[in-house]
């Protein structure tokens, strides 16, 4: 579904990210691991489009996705979810939820189906929908990133960090929830520094340092990784 070859990117003479191969396939949670600036985040603008490749070809369905500007990259199914959430905090959270459907803005049925469906997955946003984005908490705003996100009903979708600031309870049932929404058939990339609750939810998983891939596999294949859990894990 997803295929990085051999992707550089550099700010100025700066490679951020160099020679990252990596591959998701459809109906999987792949997992990107590693500290602060290993690289996650870059990886995902570039996705995104609002990165360049240096060097390197990044595919999706079988079609360069390099070539194409974020707007065509939304319309073709791909939907970030940003790390530190970039909500509209003076817009309600109806509002942002509207602002994710953008691209379907046409299709006023399936809108409404999907605020149903976003609903569904977080009660609390419906009877939150009046308020102001930026009056909730961490938490809440974590859930409307992400049903922002499902709004424009992406065939993949990446999760940048969304467990950060979190209490563990509400952690565990945003993994729920991304588990769910996996089920339901939408695709998942995610970056997570935290890799106890991140390898229970993936299929597999990369690690990250200083912008280059130096490990992957199944997620019981870094579970029982030793270099892993004293790095990531704390075991």
């Amino acid at each position: 579904m997803l295929e990085l070859r051999d992707v550089t990117v550099k700010y100025g003479s700066y490679a951020a990210v160099q020679n990252v191969s990596l591959e998701v396939a459809p109906g999987e949670v792949v997992v990107l691991l590693g500290a602060n600036g290993a690289g996650k985040s870059t990886i995902f603008k570039t996705i995104s489009g609002l990165n360049k490749c240096s060097l390197g070809d990044i595919l999706f369905e079988g079609e360069l996705l390099n070539i194409r500007s974020p707007d065509k990259i939304v319309q073709s199914g791909i939907v970030q979810c940003a790390e530190g959430r970039k909500l509209f905090p003076s817009m309600t959270v109806y509002e942002n939820l509207r602002m994710g459907a953008y691209v379907h803005r046409r299709h006023k049925k399936g809108i409404k189906d999907s605020m149903e469906h976003v609903f569904e997955l977080f009660p609390i946003l419906k009877e939150k929908q009046h308020d102001m984005a930026g009056s909730l908490s961490g938490g809440q705003q974590q859930m409307l990133a992400i049903g922002r996100a499902l709004m424009a009903k992406p065939k993949l979708m990446l999760l940048d960090e969304p467990s950060i600031g979190l209490a563990p309870l509400i952690v565990e049932q945003m993994f729920e929830v991304i588990q769910t929404i996996n089920r339901e058939g939408t695709t998942i990339l995610l970056a997570e520094q935290n890799a106890n609750a991140a390898l229970k939810i993936a299929n597999k998983g990369y690690v990250f340092e200083n912008g280059s891939v130096v490990l992957e596999g199944t997620s019981d294949e870094l579970f029982a990784n030793e270099d892993i859990k004293k790095a990531y894990i704390g075991a």
